[in-house]
């Protein structure tokens, strides 16, 4: 873990990912560095938001026509107008009309990045190894949510300072292979 000004000048940034902590003594301490490099299938972040409707419902008419607003022209149009939110808030990924708005990209510096990122990435092929599901950020197993959420609350824990880093990311690796062995994805 390094300061920007430590990581630059011991060459971190071009060999690896540094995390940023000026309570690291050492400047040619690299222990603390991720390595980053090229792969052959990219490195891919997609991040998605869905809305559904449960078939339980007793207002499917209602919720259809939520969904229908809230991914609609006129909200994204609806956002953007506002004095408070403006284009910036606007959620991306949501209608590819959005990216053609001059008004978007001069406001959202990221929106053609963004808008490569979704067009790029590849859930079929998203990892460098074979992986035995579909996704690049999301994997579209039934026990994903289950897996994030509890990996999620180890890390907020281990931020707090209880557990520790590593215990916490042993007990999420724990949890995630149980879960995973339990749901039949492992081969024997």
């Amino acid at each position: 873990m390094y300061s920007f000004d430590v990581a630059h000048s011991t060459n971190c940034l071009a060999s690896a990912a540094c995390l940023v902590d000026a309570g690291i003594p050492s400047a040619h301490d690299h222990s603390h560095c991720a390595p980053f490099g090229t792969v052959p299938n990219g490195a891919q972040w997609l991040w998605s938001w869905a809305l559904g409707i449960p078939a339980s419902t007793k207002h499917a008419a209602e919720a259809k026509a939520f969904v229908e607003w809230a991914t609609s022209k006129e909200y994204i149009q609806l956002v953007a107008s506002d004095k408070d939110a403006g284009w910036t808030s606007v959620p991306p990924g949501t209608r590819t009309w959005t990216y053609d708005q001059p008004e978007y990209q001069q406001a959202a510096p990221f929106a053609k990045l963004t808008l490569q990122a979704i067009q790029q990435a590849d859930p079929i092929h998203s990892s460098a190894q074979q992986i035995p599901y579909t996704g690049v950020q999301f994997v579209g197993i039934p026990e994903f949510q289950a897996i994030g959420t509890y990996v999620g609350q180890q890390v907020a824990a281990a931020l707090t300072g209880k557990p520790s880093v590593d215990k916490a990311l042993k007990d999420a690796q724990a949890f995630t292979e149980r879960t995973m062995a339990k749901a039949g994805y492992y081969k024997k």
